[in-house]
């Protein structure tokens, strides 16, 4: 085998190839494709959390029940209560304006799911439905027999019939009387705070009123408040 000459050796390393080199351009290009991808699942997630929120907050605003009611404060508050009674529905508007705390406890009430189950424990004819603590007897019946139901008082326009009161008493600060007039009750401006008004039901609370009670006007058979729906509109 013949001896290679250095020329030619020399010329042979010339044509082995080097280390492939990755030019700038290539550098920045790919650092802009990563930038890019990151960018864009940043974005995706803000818009995914976003909208979101969004609806949880369409939702929350847009509520039918009031299990779903939530912070009373942060949205504006319904106007309305649909009472499910186990006679019928009592659709009452609320007096946000006029008896703005005594509403603001009804809907805190309301949200604690307080006057599920409730009974009217009293029920005096041509007069009120009581509804609260079936501890606390007497009240309507105490009202009705040392009342005057001729009495020549000026009619206040709040104790008309079918409104939505409850009593002025601070005895009970843990507890709630609902009562809902059946007849004009001028006799009892100082002893019921109204804060609503039947809208829908009269019937339904005529019923409520024309059931079977003993002497006390406690109804012989239970009847009372299944569940308390709060709406905005009607």
């Amino acid at each position: 085998m013949g001896r290679i000459k250095p020329q030619t050796l020399l010329l042979q390393s010339k044509k082995k190839k080097g280390p492939t080199r990755i030019s700038l351009t290539t550098i920045i290009t790919c650092n802009l494709v990563v930038v890019l991808i990151v960018l864009s699942l940043v974005a995706t997630y803000w818009h995914l959390y976003h909208s979101s929120r969004k609806e949880e907050v369409n939702g929350f605003q847009n509520f039918e029940d009031v299990e779903a009611f939530g912070e009373l404060k942060k949205f504006d508050l319904p106007s309305y209560a649909i009472l499910n009674t186990s006679k019928g529905l009592i659709t009452v508007e609320l007096y946000k304006d006029a008896s703005p705390e005594i509403v603001d406890k009804f809907l805190d009430l309301c949200q604690k799911g307080y006057f599920k189950g409730m009974l009217f424990h009293h029920v005096v004819k041509h007069f009120v439905i009581q509804g609260g603590d079936p501890q606390r007897l007497g009240a309507a019946e105490d009202w009705a027999l040392r009342g005057n139901p001729h009495s020549q008082l000026a009619l206040s326009t709040k104790h008309e019939a079918f409104m939505l009161g409850t009593s002025k008493s601070k005895s009970d600060t843990q507890g709630f009387e609902i009562f809902i007039t059946t007849a004009p009750i001028p006799d009892l401006n100082e002893k019921l705070i109204v804060f609503g008004r039947v809208l829908k039901g009269e019937d339904v609370v005529q019923e409520i009123e024309e059931v079977d009670t003993d002497e006390h006007f406690r109804p012989k058979s239970p009847i009372g408040i299944i569940s308390v729906t709060l709406k905005r509109e009607l």
